[in-house]
């Protein structure tokens, strides 16, 4: 009895002692952040409140390695949209999960994650839509809106280089989606905070948003970016190099042009059918309003033989765009898989599992391993669907 006693003893006194992240059903929770400093840069959400980060820290031999990770979620490019955003968890901190499930890449197993799980994972939360890239305000007297994104980039730097970022010896700077698009916004000045000795590279999933125009000729999505530069102030903040080159500046908003003046190392991870701009970039509603496309939308298989063959054009224009990337960049990696799929790297079946998607037998975790590790050149891209028989999550 004496012995259960003092075992029950111990066991509530682990937990007591326990750190700030809890594991449940084997997921790892990482506690939210608030960057108290932040007002001091003006950094705020759109509705006012203080930005935000997740960080889990690395242990062993990652103790000074870094990866940050900007999450996704799409953009707002006018002042209703914008308002209606700042009520919700995409627009403020107020309304975010204050504990988030860190898996794929953010995964601290090793057996999950096997080249970066011991590192000092970040996961820095979106509520600025704009990709972390806008620089004004919007006040009427009646609604007040702060598009502040690449101050919330700098204040979330700024807070984290006294907690050991100042240190890095390695760092990958990564997003999803829209912080996939981040990624090539910002990969080059993030280089620019960490040691000129640091092995700094950056990885984007899902963020190569393609200046194309939509199935009925329309550019639907230049159109959409052009509002939301004008709007949050982004314009300013794009690569200087990039805007002096190009006739429209918001060109230099697309990744397929901005990569072009990107020095860092950079790993383009996307699907040649990536759901996202299947369904709002190349088939918005806009292009197709008696929905003849909405069964191919829920279902790939239910594509009829001219669908596919306009989808086919999708894959096309996308390898089309990185073709230079591909043929001429000695420090470059991709990984282009046929997967009906959108940001495929913090999600643990698709990132490293028995069954995850695989190109050339490759895993999504092992190209971009080989590529950052220099192991070997990982520059892998798909054949064209329906071959591949790895793909899985199908229904966008």
């Amino acid at each position: 009895m004496i012995s259960r006693m003092k075992m029950l003893f111990t066991t509530l006194l682990l937990l007591m002692c326990a750190p700030k992240h809890i594991y449940s059903d084997s997921r790892l929770l990482v506690n939210m952040t608030l960057v108290r400093n932040a007002s001091l840069l003006g950094a705020y959400c759109l509705d006012g409140s203080l930005p935000a980060y997740h960080l889990h820290r690395g242990f062993g031999a990652g103790v000074h390695n870094w990866l940050l990770q900007f999450e996704g979620g799409g953009w707002c490019n006018d002042v209703n949209s914008c308002l209606d955003r700042a009520k919700t968890r995409r627009g403020s901190t107020r309304y975010m999960n204050k504990w988030e499930v860190f898996s794929g890449i953010l995964s601290n197993n090793a057996s999950l994650n096997p080249d970066f799980y011991n590192w000092n994972r970040v996961k820095i939360r979106y509520c600025d839509g704009a990709s972390f890239a806008g620089d004004a305000k919007f006040d009427n007297g009646t609604s007040l809106l702060y598009f502040r994104g690449q101050r919330i980039w700098q204040s979330v730097i700024l807070d984290l280089l006294p907690k050991g970022l100042r240190y890095a010896k390695k760092a990958l700077l990564s997003g999803c989606s829209a912080g996939g698009l981040a990624v090539f916004l910002h990969c080059d000045n993030f280089t620019s905070y960490l040691p000129n000795n640091a092995s700094v590279k950056c990885l984007s999933d899902a963020g190569f948003f393609l200046d194309a125009r939509d199935i009925m000729l329309n550019h639907t999505i230049r159109t959409f970016y052009e509002d939301l530069i004008s709007l949050q102030g982004v314009e300013q903040n794009l690569d200087k190099n990039c805007t002096m080159s190009l006739y429209y500046p918001a060109q230099c908003f697309f990744p397929q042009h901005a990569m072009r003046y990107i020095r860092t190392p950079l790993f383009v991870l996307n699907s040649a059918y990536d759901v996202y701009q299947f369904h709002h970039i190349f088939v918005p509603p806009s292009a197709d309003p008696h929905g003849h496309w909405n069964r191919c939308k829920l279902n790939p298989a239910a594509c009829t033989p001219l669908q596919i063959d306009i989808l086919q054009g999708l894959r096309r224009e996308m390898l089309a765009a990185l073709y230079i990337f591909y043929e001429y960049s000695r420090r470059g990696g991709m990984f282009i898989n046929s997967c009906f799929a959108h940001c495929q790297s913090e999600s643990q079946d698709t990132w490293y599992a028995a069954d995850s998607p695989r190109v050339h037998n490759k895993t999504i975790a092992d190209a971009v391993g080989d590529w950052y590790f220099g192991r070997r050149v990982t520059k892998e891209i798909d054949c064209a669907y329906p071959c591949d028989r790895t793909c899985h999550n199908l229904i966008g």
